[in-house]
């Protein structure tokens, strides 16, 4: 029997956060644009300096030599891997970024690009990838706008990843995965870490996501009072908590 989506999780400290379904999240996104901010560049940068940090903390002592592949999409998600290609290039990391389709890049995404290129953070391309080492290897391809089977390069890339050896740590959502309610139409990322951001979406079923996390992208308690959103602040003094069912 397929497992039900979670209306509830909790963090390590016995904070209750609710879950969100894509739908809700759009409207707090919004909000937040619109009304109270921040920004979709600051939620991105906040998204993409958590995501290196987790890719770090993943790794271990090993990180500056590990091998570090990113892969990402066009949207949000894929600039918020963008970012933390960045981060992780900045600080000397090996890291290699590889873009589903760099002609098609949003706005914000774009502009996470083009200062990427401005740092030793290699480029590949799909081609590429049989012959590009890794680690560990980034997921940020679809995140939580998925709405049909992943096709084209979005199926090859997430296909090779699940086929490569090193473990997959995914942003938000693992690709391939209905953030609504947990079901892979068609390829899915095999996460084992998953880097939620701002609330969890009801679709992170644990044999779906591996160890799941929940990131600060510093969204004001606000922005959920007005969807109605009973939200406890869950990061004490960190910037990233881990969650499980509740």
């Amino acid at each position: 029997m397929p497992s039900l989506p979670i209306e509830n999780f909790v963090t390590d400290t016995g904070v209750a956060v609710p879950a969100v379904t894509p739908d809700q999240m759009r409207e707090v996104d919004r909000i937040a644009v619109e009304e109270t901010g921040p920004n979709l560049f600051q939620m991105m940068e906040n998204a993409g300096r958590n995501l290196a940090l987790q890719c770090i903390a993943a790794l271990g002592d090993a990180w500056r030599e590990a091998e570090i592949v990113v892969l990402a999409g066009t949207g949000g998600n894929g600039g918020g891997g963008i970012c933390a290609a960045r981060h992780l290039a900045n600080r000397r990391a090996r890291v290699t970024l590889v873009l589903s389709n760099p002609a098609e890049l949003a706005d914000v995404s774009r502009f996470q690009h083009q200062v990427y290129r401005s740092t030793t953070g290699r480029e590949a391309r799909l081609d590429d990838l049989t012959s590009t080492p890794a680690d560990l290897i980034v997921d940020a391809v679809i995140g939580y706008s998925l709405s049909k089977a992943p096709k084209g390069v979005a199926r090859e890339v997430i296909t090779w990843a699940n086929d490569s050896t090193a473990p997959i740590l995914a942003l938000d959502v693992p690709s391939g995965i209905n953030a609504t309610t947990g079901e892979a139409p068609g390829v899915a990322a095999k996460a084992e870490w998953t880097l939620t951001l701002a609330l969890p979406k009801t679709g992170l079923l644990p044999e779906k996501t591996g160890a799941l996390l929940l990131a600060d992208i510093g969204i004001p308690g606000a922005v959920y009072a007005k969807l109605g959103i009973d939200y406890t602040v869950p990061f004490d003094y960190r910037f990233r908590v881990p969650l499980t069912p509740a």
